[in-house]
């Protein structure tokens, strides 16, 4: 063990296994380990309550688990985390500062700029590969050149050798020395005191943790990864791996899932276990799309701001702030996409399959930018990750040249026949359709009138009425799809010429119009203008929990979740979402791009992420302070799978 002081600057990575930053600090000498929230610098992409949630209780078993080793981690809440980190350089008398890599576009801005002041200021810095099986300069095509379809890039990954996984840090830390101006973790600020109640259900149906995740694997590589290829699309209870929190706050290593999954694969092989080898096939797929949002956000950091194929600048999006309301709060008339919006407002989670569908909805059948839809998801979804969301909507909206076709339209009645065929689903999120007959559950407008009453539906009164026609969906995608060609023959665009699709910067010219922003409330409110979820009405079921029952205690019921009540009315929502409806744009709006998405293999960190912000620069485009204090949510006519990455998929 070294005599060195290091500071060790936890974000995303909140485990103690195969922690590359904590390892090789411990090595090193005495360790002061910190976690510090900014609120300021998480900007528009300020976590929703939910995900605030799931940070504080893995914080806190994080916590525990250093204190048993003999460090405490110290918990910082500041308006600059570079303020914060050289205060506890210099209490501690620090002469390094170690983190892992973050690849969203707001942290590679931030830890890049940290990094240059830190080492300008003497200081050493060092970061490593903590979320990745393999970094993303490090997989490029035979010109040396960023991919930019999938199935290229997962092939290569698969080709290429790992690094085994690391082994736990010495069974005891040394702490350093000194005090900074520390707070609690109720200080932090993650959870306030009108959230604790909902928040309390949130617990269980979850356990976080990275000691609680390595259960969670344990469990779904022994029992449910056997029959994962037929039981994945399973709208019902534990039918994926449910892994996705885990793996976004870095409470399990991707590389430890990866290896354990590959080991049941050689098994299989062995024993000639076809369904158990296409079961880890897709699931291995899974860990793909997570490492391609990563390799994506990287290589083309514009991505949460642009579609990557130029074309789609032109796309007459709608933007529809009552279409936006309505699909947010389950009343589209259509019940499969109904039920999954209301499943999302009550529980923070949805499967990848309605998550698919309800996106799909969005982007094909309402023609929303799919940045709102994206933005949405950001702040209701429990594991939630930026990254794979920009992934997923791209993907659906026919933003990558892989994507889905834009054309494509999936009806809701034809995906709940095939994934909820018994409507089990839709009857336990819309219980005002719980007496439908199964033959009518997914299309309630063609039951013959009789029907309805008996199953005391009534369409336009106690559930709506399909708020557009499927043939004029259709119709109207059509118009768009053509207008969107011949926007762009007019303007004669360089790169495709109008026939062809080119992955390309499109920031050049951009025009912009006025979008909504979800902005989250300070405190509670009475206004429920916004975000009016109808009640559920006489549910009989519990929503699943998404425990595994082998390590945890029996599932509860949550059914204060619902407000059963005889009259149709409101769920109080915990937070009040206000939509601004801003007239223009802000001029000088921060949209991050780089020249091209070449990044060589045997570039390291340094070079690799100095070249992706001097690219930024080279154009002109504003920095990490413009983009947190900007309140304005931007919208531009640029904006507009598989199924989603990582977390939708997992």
């Amino acid at each position: 063990m070294g005599s060195n002081r290091t500071v060790v600057w936890f974000r995303r990575d909140l485990r103690i296994e195969d922690n590359p930053a904590l390892a090789a600090a411990a090595k090193d000498g005495s360790i002061f380990p910190v976690y510090i929230w900014c609120p300021k610098e998480e900007g528009q992409f300020y976590p929703g309550r939910m995900s605030r949630w799931w940070l504080k209780q893995s914080l806190s078993q994080l916590r525990q688990s250093l204190k048993s080793l003999g460090a405490e981690l110290v918990f910082i809440k500041t308006h600059s985390t570079l303020a914060a980190l050289l205060e506890c350089i210099t209490a501690v008398k620090a002469t390094k500062v170690v983190f892992n890599h973050l690849y969203d576009p707001v942290s590679l801005v931030r830890d890049h700029n940290i990094k240059e002041k830190l080492v300008e200021l003497g200081f050493s810095v060092q970061s490593y590969n903590g979320d990745l099986l393999f970094e993303p300069w490090e997989i490029y095509d035979e010109r040396g050149l960023a991919f930019t379809t999938f199935d290229a890039y997962w092939n290569k990954c698969l080709q290429m050798t790992m690094e085994p996984v690391s082994l736990l840090p010495p069974w005891r830390l040394v702490p350093a020395e000194g005090e900074v101006e520390k707070c609690s973790i109720e200080e932090l600020g993650l959870e306030d005191e009108s959230e604790k109640s909902s928040n309390a259900l949130l617990g269980r149906a979850w356990s976080p943790g990275w000691s609680n995740a390595e259960q969670i694997l344990t469990e779904f590589v022994e029992r449910h990864l056997p029959r994962y290829s037929k039981n994945r699309q399973k709208l019902g209870e534990n039918s994926t791996s449910l892994l996705s929190p885990y793996l976004h706050f870095g409470e399990l290593s991707v590389r430890k899932v990866f290896q354990c999954v590959r080991m049941k694969q050689l098994l299989w092989a062995k024993e000639a276990n076809i369904e158990g080898k296409d079961s880890v096939t897709f699931f291995l797929r899974a860990i793909g799309f997570r490492e391609y949002s990563r390799y994506l956000c990287f290589n083309f950091p514009f991505t949460h701001e642009r579609s990557l194929l130029s074309n789609l600048k032109y796309f007459p999006w709608h933007a529809d702030l009552e279409h936006f309301k309505v699909w947010r709060q389950g009343r589209t008339g259509y019940p499969l996409v109904d039920a999954g919006m209301r499943e999302l407002w009550a529980t923070g989670w949805i499967h990848n399959r309605i998550r698919v569908i309800v996106s799909s909805f969005a982007v094909k059948f309402l023609l929303l930018p799919w940045r709102w839809g994206m933005k949405y998801f950001w702040d209701t979804l429990l594991d939630a990750d930026l990254e794979s969301d920009i992934l997923g909507w791209q993907y659906i909206s026919g933003s990558l040249p892989d994507g889905h076709e834009l054309e494509r339209m999936d009806s809701p009645e034809i995906q709940g026949s095939k994934f909820d065929p018994e409507g089990e689903y839709v009857r336990l999120w819309l219980p005002e359709l719980a007496r439908m007959p199964t033959e009518w559950i997914h299309h309630p407008w063609d039951a013959p009138l009789n029907v309805r009453k008996a199953a005391g539906v009534e369409l336009g009164l106690n559930y709506p009425k399909p708020i557009i026609d499927v043939d004029l969906a259709r119709e109207r995608l059509t118009e768009a799809i053509f207008k969107m060609w011949e926007m762009e023959a007019a303007a004669g665009d360089a790169n495709s010429n109008g026939k062809s699709e080119v992955v390309n910067d499109n920031s050049e010219n951009i025009q912009t119009s006025a979008i909504p922003k979800v902005v989250l409330k300070e405190s509670l409110t009475n206004s429920l203008n916004d975000q009016r979820v109808p009640s559920f009405q006489n549910g009989k079921n519990c929503p699943p929990s998404r425990k595994r029952s082998k390590y945890v205690e029996e599932r509860q019921c949550r059914d204060d979740l619902r407000n059963h009540n005889n009259e149709a009315g409101t769920s109080r929502p915990d937070e009040d979402f206000l939509v601004l409806y801003q007239k223009e744009s802000l001029s000088g709006s921060m949209i991050l791009q780089t020249s091209n998405g070449n990044v060589k293999n045997k570039s390291t960190w340094n070079r690799a992420q100095t070249k992706m912000v001097s690219n930024y620069r080279s154009y002109g485009i504003l920095m990490l302070d413009s983009f947190i204090d900007s309140q304005n949510y931007e919208k531009s006519n640029s904006l507009m799978t598989y199924d989603f990455a990582s977390n939708f998929l997992m």
